[in-house]
Protein backbone atom coordinates (compact mmCIF):
# COMPACT_ATOMS: atom_id res chain seq x y z
CA UNK A 1 0.00 0.00 0.00
CA UNK A 2 1.05 3.69 -1.06
CA UNK A 3 1.75 6.26 1.57
CA UNK A 4 -1.21 7.90 2.85
CA UNK A 5 -0.77 11.40 1.79
CA UNK A 6 -0.84 13.90 4.95
CA UNK A 7 -1.42 17.39 5.17
CA UNK A 8 -0.82 19.42 7.30
CA UNK A 9 -3.43 22.78 6.88
CA UNK A 10 -1.66 25.61 8.18
CA UNK A 11 -4.60 27.64 6.32
CA UNK A 12 -4.94 31.08 8.01
CA UNK A 13 -3.20 29.38 11.48
CA UNK A 14 -0.64 31.60 10.64
CA UNK A 15 -2.65 34.43 12.25
CA UNK A 16 -0.88 36.91 9.40
CA UNK A 17 2.53 36.08 9.73
CA UNK A 18 5.01 34.60 7.36
CA UNK A 19 7.05 33.87 10.21
CA UNK A 20 4.69 31.98 12.19
CA UNK A 21 3.56 29.65 8.65
CA UNK A 22 6.91 29.33 8.67
CA UNK A 23 7.55 27.31 12.20
CA UNK A 24 4.62 25.28 10.96
CA UNK A 25 6.15 24.30 8.46
CA UNK A 26 9.22 23.69 10.64
CA UNK A 27 7.26 21.66 12.54
CA UNK A 28 5.73 19.40 9.67
CA UNK A 29 9.17 18.80 8.62
CA UNK A 30 10.08 17.56 12.09
CA UNK A 31 11.55 13.09 12.35
CA UNK A 32 9.11 11.28 13.41
CA UNK A 33 10.52 8.08 15.45
CA UNK A 34 9.03 4.89 16.41
CA UNK A 35 10.94 4.83 20.08
CA UNK A 36 9.77 1.27 20.62
CA UNK A 37 10.68 -0.22 17.10
CA UNK A 38 13.86 2.40 16.60
CA UNK A 39 11.62 3.53 13.60
CA UNK A 40 12.24 6.33 11.88
CA UNK A 41 9.08 7.44 10.02
CA UNK A 42 8.32 9.25 7.10
CA UNK A 43 6.39 13.30 8.37
CA UNK A 44 3.67 14.93 6.85
CA UNK A 45 3.99 14.90 2.76
CA UNK A 46 2.28 18.97 2.50
CA UNK A 47 1.19 21.84 3.95
CA UNK A 48 -1.81 23.62 2.86
CA UNK A 49 -2.51 27.60 3.10
CA UNK A 50 -5.53 29.49 1.66
CA UNK A 51 -6.03 32.22 -0.46
CA UNK A 52 -8.70 34.60 -0.44
CA UNK A 53 -9.86 37.68 -2.47
CA UNK A 54 -11.53 39.68 -0.48
CA UNK A 55 -13.23 41.62 -3.54
CA UNK A 56 -14.77 37.91 -3.94
CA UNK A 57 -15.35 36.89 -0.82
CA UNK A 58 -18.85 38.34 1.24
CA UNK A 59 -21.47 41.20 0.00
CA UNK A 60 -20.38 44.50 1.25
CA UNK A 61 -23.10 44.29 4.14
CA UNK A 62 -20.78 41.09 5.64
CA UNK A 63 -18.04 42.67 5.11
CA UNK A 64 -18.58 46.03 7.17
CA UNK A 65 -20.77 43.93 9.89
CA UNK A 66 -18.98 44.65 13.68
CA UNK A 67 -16.70 41.52 14.03
CA UNK A 68 -17.04 41.42 17.92
CA UNK A 69 -15.37 37.99 18.98
CA UNK A 70 -12.64 37.01 20.82
CA UNK A 71 -11.03 35.46 18.13
CA UNK A 72 -11.16 38.87 15.97
CA UNK A 73 -8.19 40.51 13.94
CA UNK A 74 -10.02 43.58 13.22
CA UNK A 75 -13.27 45.69 13.85
CA UNK A 76 -15.32 44.57 11.15
CA UNK A 77 -14.99 41.22 9.78
CA UNK A 78 -13.69 42.83 6.60
CA UNK A 79 -11.07 44.24 8.71
CA UNK A 80 -10.41 40.54 9.87
CA UNK A 81 -10.26 38.69 7.19
CA UNK A 82 -7.76 41.69 5.59
CA UNK A 83 -5.58 41.04 8.33
CA UNK A 84 -5.40 37.41 8.17
CA UNK A 85 -4.48 37.38 4.46
CA UNK A 86 -1.12 36.89 3.13
CA UNK A 87 0.04 38.15 -0.53
CA UNK A 88 1.44 36.69 -3.58
CA UNK A 89 4.71 37.46 -3.02
CA UNK A 90 4.07 35.94 0.87
CA UNK A 91 2.40 32.80 -0.56
CA UNK A 92 6.14 32.55 -2.96
CA UNK A 93 7.97 32.96 -0.11
CA UNK A 94 6.44 29.75 2.23
CA UNK A 95 5.99 28.05 -1.71
CA UNK A 96 9.81 27.95 -1.50
CA UNK A 97 10.36 27.66 2.16
CA UNK A 98 8.14 24.60 1.90
CA UNK A 99 10.23 22.84 -1.19
CA UNK A 100 13.44 23.31 0.15
CA UNK A 101 12.27 21.53 2.94
CA UNK A 102 10.78 18.82 1.14
CA UNK A 103 7.17 19.28 1.62
CA UNK A 104 4.75 19.54 -1.41
CA UNK A 105 2.88 22.85 -1.31
CA UNK A 106 -1.12 22.60 -1.82
CA UNK A 107 -3.31 26.11 -1.84
CA UNK A 108 -6.79 26.53 -1.56
CA UNK A 109 -8.29 29.17 -3.93
CA UNK A 110 -11.36 30.77 -2.84
CA UNK A 111 -11.81 33.21 -5.85
CA UNK A 112 -10.72 33.12 -9.49
CA UNK A 113 -8.85 36.37 -8.50
CA UNK A 114 -6.47 33.80 -6.43
CA UNK A 115 -5.52 32.32 -9.91
CA UNK A 116 -3.24 35.53 -10.29
CA UNK A 117 -0.72 33.74 -7.71
CA UNK A 118 0.03 30.73 -10.02
CA UNK A 119 2.09 33.51 -12.30
CA UNK A 120 4.42 33.60 -9.38
CA UNK A 121 4.55 29.89 -8.63
CA UNK A 122 3.12 26.09 -9.34
CA UNK A 123 2.07 24.85 -5.99
CA UNK A 124 1.86 20.58 -6.14
CA UNK A 125 -1.89 20.64 -5.78
CA UNK A 126 -5.14 23.13 -5.84
CA UNK A 127 -7.82 22.64 -3.21
CA UNK A 128 -11.45 23.64 -3.73
CA UNK A 129 -13.01 23.85 -0.05
CA UNK A 130 -16.19 22.66 0.95
CA UNK A 131 -17.53 26.12 0.53
CA UNK A 132 -16.83 26.26 -3.33
CA UNK A 133 -17.93 22.82 -4.42
CA UNK A 134 -20.92 23.99 -6.11
CA UNK A 135 -18.51 27.45 -7.57
CA UNK A 136 -18.51 25.95 -10.99
CA UNK A 137 -17.23 29.11 -12.60
CA UNK A 138 -14.12 29.11 -9.77
CA UNK A 139 -13.89 24.99 -10.00
CA UNK A 140 -13.85 25.60 -14.52
CA UNK A 141 -10.63 28.21 -13.75
CA UNK A 142 -8.77 25.89 -11.60
CA UNK A 143 -9.08 22.94 -14.02
CA UNK A 144 -7.52 24.53 -16.71
CA UNK A 145 -4.38 25.26 -15.14
CA UNK A 146 -4.04 21.52 -15.06
CA UNK A 147 -2.59 21.36 -11.91
CA UNK A 148 -4.20 18.11 -9.62
CA UNK A 149 -6.99 19.12 -7.73
CA UNK A 150 -8.44 17.99 -3.93
CA UNK A 151 -12.12 18.67 -3.94
CA UNK A 152 -13.55 18.95 -0.18
CA UNK A 153 -17.37 17.59 -0.06
CA UNK A 154 -18.06 18.46 3.45
CA UNK A 155 -21.30 20.62 2.67
CA UNK A 156 -22.02 18.43 -0.37
CA UNK A 157 -23.82 15.10 -1.47
CA UNK A 158 -23.68 13.43 -4.76
CA UNK A 159 -24.95 15.70 -7.07
CA UNK A 160 -22.59 18.60 -6.01
CA UNK A 161 -19.73 16.42 -6.47
CA UNK A 162 -20.89 14.92 -10.05
CA UNK A 163 -21.53 18.79 -10.86
CA UNK A 164 -17.95 19.18 -10.32
CA UNK A 165 -16.37 16.37 -11.47
CA UNK A 166 -18.36 17.05 -15.18
CA UNK A 167 -16.65 20.56 -15.06
CA UNK A 168 -13.30 19.32 -13.93
CA UNK A 169 -12.74 16.36 -16.26
CA UNK A 170 -13.35 18.18 -19.13
CA UNK A 171 -10.02 19.48 -18.25
CA UNK A 172 -8.11 16.75 -16.83
CA UNK A 173 -8.87 14.15 -14.51
CA UNK A 174 -6.02 14.36 -11.69
CA UNK A 175 -9.06 14.76 -8.76
CA UNK A 176 -8.52 13.17 -5.15
CA UNK A 177 -12.14 13.67 -3.59
CA UNK A 178 -12.51 13.81 0.13
CA UNK A 179 -14.41 13.02 2.58
CA UNK A 180 -15.86 15.72 5.17
CA UNK A 181 -17.96 17.45 7.59
CA UNK A 182 -17.98 21.33 7.79
CA UNK A 183 -19.20 21.29 11.04
CA UNK A 184 -15.84 22.79 13.71
CA UNK A 185 -15.64 20.59 15.82
CA UNK A 186 -17.15 17.95 14.21
CA UNK A 187 -19.93 15.35 16.19
CA UNK A 188 -18.64 12.05 15.84
CA UNK A 189 -22.26 11.16 15.22
CA UNK A 190 -22.49 13.22 12.10
CA UNK A 191 -19.06 12.31 10.97
CA UNK A 192 -20.15 8.80 8.76
CA UNK A 193 -16.91 7.45 7.83
CA UNK A 194 -18.70 4.61 5.83
CA UNK A 195 -19.00 7.62 3.04
CA UNK A 196 -15.66 6.82 1.86
CA UNK A 197 -16.75 3.23 1.44
CA UNK A 198 -19.49 5.07 -0.87
CA UNK A 199 -17.28 7.17 -2.65
CA UNK A 200 -14.17 4.75 -3.42
CA UNK A 201 -17.18 2.35 -4.86
CA UNK A 202 -18.88 5.06 -6.67
CA UNK A 203 -15.58 7.07 -8.06
CA UNK A 204 -13.69 4.29 -8.54
CA UNK A 205 -10.89 6.26 -10.97
CA UNK A 206 -10.64 8.52 -8.81
CA UNK A 207 -8.50 9.08 -5.06
CA UNK A 208 -10.76 9.02 -1.97
CA UNK A 209 -9.66 10.86 0.97
CA UNK A 210 -10.52 12.67 4.07
CA UNK A 211 -11.00 15.88 5.55
CA UNK A 212 -11.10 15.98 9.08
CA UNK A 213 -12.84 18.50 11.42
CA UNK A 214 -12.72 16.13 14.75
CA UNK A 215 -10.80 16.42 17.85
CA UNK A 216 -7.84 14.10 18.46
CA UNK A 217 -6.64 11.51 15.82
CA UNK A 218 -8.74 8.93 16.24
CA UNK A 219 -11.02 9.62 13.15
CA UNK A 220 -8.04 10.24 10.68
CA UNK A 221 -6.62 6.79 11.85
CA UNK A 222 -9.83 5.58 11.35
CA UNK A 223 -10.43 6.97 8.00
CA UNK A 224 -7.03 5.81 6.56
CA UNK A 225 -8.05 1.69 7.69
CA UNK A 226 -10.99 2.61 5.43
CA UNK A 227 -8.81 3.16 2.37
CA UNK A 228 -8.56 7.27 2.50
CA UNK A 229 -5.29 8.06 0.68
CA UNK A 230 -5.41 11.42 1.51
CA UNK A 231 -5.67 13.02 4.77
CA UNK A 232 -5.71 16.95 6.05
CA UNK A 233 -5.70 18.01 9.25
CA UNK A 234 -5.46 21.51 10.58
CA UNK A 235 -2.19 21.97 12.29
CA UNK A 236 -1.22 24.79 14.87
CA UNK A 237 1.75 25.77 17.26
CA UNK A 238 -0.72 26.12 20.18
CA UNK A 239 -4.18 25.32 20.54
CA UNK A 240 -4.93 27.99 22.66
CA UNK A 241 -3.48 30.58 20.31
CA UNK A 242 -6.15 33.57 18.71
CA UNK A 243 -8.01 32.29 16.06
CA UNK A 244 -11.14 30.47 15.02
CA UNK A 245 -8.84 26.96 13.76
CA UNK A 246 -5.78 26.68 16.63
CA UNK A 247 -8.55 24.88 19.30
CA UNK A 248 -9.05 22.03 16.55
CA UNK A 249 -6.01 21.94 15.33
CA UNK A 250 -3.56 19.25 16.60
CA UNK A 251 -0.74 20.96 18.39
CA UNK A 252 2.70 19.69 17.29
CA UNK A 253 2.75 16.50 19.76
CA UNK A 254 -0.33 15.58 18.13
CA UNK A 255 1.05 16.17 14.70
CA UNK A 256 3.49 13.87 15.83
CA UNK A 257 1.93 11.49 17.08
CA UNK A 258 -1.05 11.24 14.08
CA UNK A 259 1.74 10.72 11.64
CA UNK A 260 3.53 8.81 13.75
CA UNK A 261 0.09 6.32 14.32
CA UNK A 262 -0.61 6.70 10.36
CA UNK A 263 2.60 5.33 9.07
CA UNK A 264 2.47 2.43 11.70
CA UNK A 265 -0.94 1.85 10.43
CA UNK A 266 0.41 1.42 7.08
CA UNK A 267 3.11 -1.20 7.84
CA UNK A 268 0.67 -2.91 9.37
CA UNK A 269 -1.83 -3.33 6.52
CA UNK A 270 0.38 -5.88 4.94
CA UNK A 271 -1.60 -8.48 2.21
CA UNK A 272 -4.34 -9.93 1.55
CA UNK A 273 -3.41 -13.46 3.17
CA UNK A 274 -3.42 -15.42 5.98
CA UNK A 275 -0.21 -17.74 7.00
CA UNK A 276 2.42 -17.64 9.69
CA UNK A 277 4.95 -14.81 10.46
CA UNK A 278 8.58 -15.25 10.68
CA UNK A 279 8.16 -12.95 13.35
CA UNK A 280 6.05 -15.37 15.74
CA UNK A 281 8.57 -18.11 15.14
CA UNK A 282 10.02 -17.71 18.85
CA UNK A 283 6.69 -17.55 20.10
CA UNK A 284 5.58 -20.64 18.71
CA UNK A 285 8.40 -22.46 20.05
CA UNK A 286 8.04 -21.07 23.26
CA UNK A 287 4.24 -21.19 23.63
CA UNK A 288 2.68 -23.39 20.87
CA UNK A 289 2.00 -27.23 22.15
CA UNK A 290 3.52 -29.99 21.64
CA UNK A 291 2.85 -34.01 21.99
CA UNK A 292 4.33 -35.40 25.48
CA UNK A 293 3.83 -38.28 27.61
CA UNK A 294 1.18 -38.20 30.44
CA UNK A 295 2.77 -40.63 32.44
CA UNK A 296 5.87 -42.65 32.23
CA UNK A 297 6.55 -44.96 29.38
CA UNK A 298 9.22 -47.67 29.15
CA UNK A 299 11.89 -48.97 26.87
CA UNK A 300 9.80 -50.89 24.60
CA UNK A 301 6.43 -50.09 25.61
CA UNK A 302 4.25 -49.36 22.72
CA UNK A 303 2.88 -45.83 22.70
CA UNK A 304 -0.87 -45.46 22.76
CA UNK A 305 -3.03 -42.64 22.75
CA UNK A 306 -3.40 -42.67 26.59
CA UNK A 307 -0.14 -42.06 27.03
CA UNK A 308 -0.08 -38.41 25.29
CA UNK A 309 -1.32 -34.95 25.77
CA UNK A 310 0.07 -31.62 24.85
CA UNK A 311 2.20 -28.92 26.40
CA UNK A 312 4.68 -26.05 25.59
CA UNK A 313 7.63 -25.88 24.15
CA UNK A 314 6.48 -26.15 20.92
CA UNK A 315 9.43 -27.78 18.63
CA UNK A 316 8.05 -31.88 18.73
CA UNK A 317 5.07 -32.75 16.94
CA UNK A 318 1.63 -31.81 16.81
CA UNK A 319 -1.49 -33.42 17.54
CA UNK A 320 -2.64 -33.98 14.18
CA UNK A 321 0.82 -35.53 13.62
CA UNK A 322 0.23 -37.78 16.13
CA UNK A 323 0.02 -41.04 13.96
CA UNK A 324 3.56 -40.69 13.64
CA UNK A 325 4.16 -41.58 17.27
CA UNK A 326 0.98 -44.02 18.02
CA UNK A 327 1.97 -47.69 17.62
CA UNK A 328 5.90 -46.93 17.92
CA UNK A 329 7.94 -48.42 20.79
CA UNK A 330 9.82 -46.48 22.82
CA UNK A 331 14.00 -46.98 22.62
CA UNK A 332 14.47 -45.41 26.27
CA UNK A 333 12.27 -44.68 29.02
CA UNK A 334 10.79 -41.59 29.03
CA UNK A 335 9.53 -39.90 32.33
CA UNK A 336 6.36 -37.87 32.35
CA UNK A 337 5.32 -34.82 30.85
CA UNK A 338 8.29 -34.72 28.41
CA UNK A 339 7.76 -33.74 25.04
CA UNK A 340 8.05 -37.14 22.73
CA UNK A 341 10.67 -36.28 20.10
CA UNK A 342 11.28 -38.85 16.56
CA UNK A 343 14.23 -40.59 17.80
CA UNK A 344 12.86 -41.37 21.13
CA UNK A 345 11.07 -43.94 19.33
CA UNK A 346 11.66 -47.37 16.92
Amino acid sequence: MPDTYLIGEIGQNHNGSVDLAKLLIDKAVQPVKDELFNLNLKPWNAVKLTKRDLSEELSASAMNRPYDSPHSFGRTYGAHREKLELNDEQHLELFNYSKSKGLDFVETLCAIGCLNMLKLFTPDRLKVASRDLTNLPLLNAMAETNIPMIISTGMGGVEEIDDALEVITRHHKKVSILHCLSQYPSEYKNINLNSIHFLKDRYPEFEIGYSDHSIGIAIPLAAVAMGATTIEKHITLDRTMKGTDQAGSLAPDGMRRMVRDIRNLELAFGSKKKESNEAVQGARIKLERSIATKCNVTKGETLMEKHIHLLSPGDGLKWSEKNQLLGKKAKQDIQADEIIYLDMLQ
